[in-house]
């Protein structure tokens, strides 16, 4: 056999070794929404991560608040210095939030993705099942939008009402109507947290529906 021989074999069979793999690497829509929806819950580590730091930074920011109040006028001097310490814990709480929007706003980057897979996934019913699990997913990352823009406000709030309390001169009417300010856009804090918590609850109920019909098969302590 002649060395151009060899070599055309060679080739030949090496097409048919990459065809082969080519086949057995192929993907299925459904395998391709898993591994993106699972990039997703990744990449939302770091939003988790801003729960626990936030929710303490809060409390000892409400801690210290009560301490201002229970003070009268003639601590000014301990006033201030407990208004600014919840200056900063204010700030601190600033750069968790942040934190935590960008990485809602780098998950729904990610999340773009699954359009195209929906397309591509030829049971109507999946198809129709994996249109509404990124439909609540989209609501989801409205409601987190809307969270975050409230809460900012109320931190402004916040970082305003501790500057107010080192006013020797504060009047008790501006003090109640930024303290009401303060009270309002917390309350819409509150009940933005709950829908998005809802609408997080809905979307992994949705998405498990989805693995279950999709016959993938998933570890439920993972998504938990």
């Amino acid at each position: 056999m002649s060395i151009f021989k060899k070599i055309s074999l060679a080739i030949i069979l090496l097409a048919g070794v990459l065809s082969l793999a080519g086949c057995l690497d192929k993907q299925s829509p459904e395998e391709k929404m898993f591994e993106e929806l699972e990039k997703v819950v990744s990449i939302e580590k770091v939003f988790e991560d801003q729960q626990d730091p936030l929710v303490e930074l809060e409390k000892q920011e409400k801690q210290i608040y009560e301490k201002i109040i229970s003070l009268g006028m003639k601590e000014y001097d301990q006033i201030v210095k407990l208004a600014d310490e919840a200056l900063e814990i204010a700030d601190k709480r600033k750069e968790h939030i942040e934190k935590e929007k960008g990485s809602i706003e780098e998950s729904e980057k990610e999340f773009e993705n699954v359009s195209q897979i929906i397309e591509e996934i030829d049971d109507p019913d999946l198809k129709k099942q994996a249109a509404e699990l990124q439909a609540t997913m989209k609501e989801r990352y409205k409601i987190h939008d809307e969270l975050y823009q409230n809460y900012s406000q109320g931190l402004q709030y916040d970082k305003e009402l501790y500057e107010m309390l080192k006013d020797k001169e504060l009047s008790f009417e501006k003090l109640e109507e930024q303290i009401n300010k303060v009270n309002k856009v917390y309350e819409t804090v509150l009940k933005d947290n709950q829908e998005f918590n809802d609408k997080t609850d809905q979307y992994n109920k949705e998405k498990m529906a989805f693995y279950k019909k999709a016959g993938i098969e998933v570890n439920t302590d993972k998504e938990k």
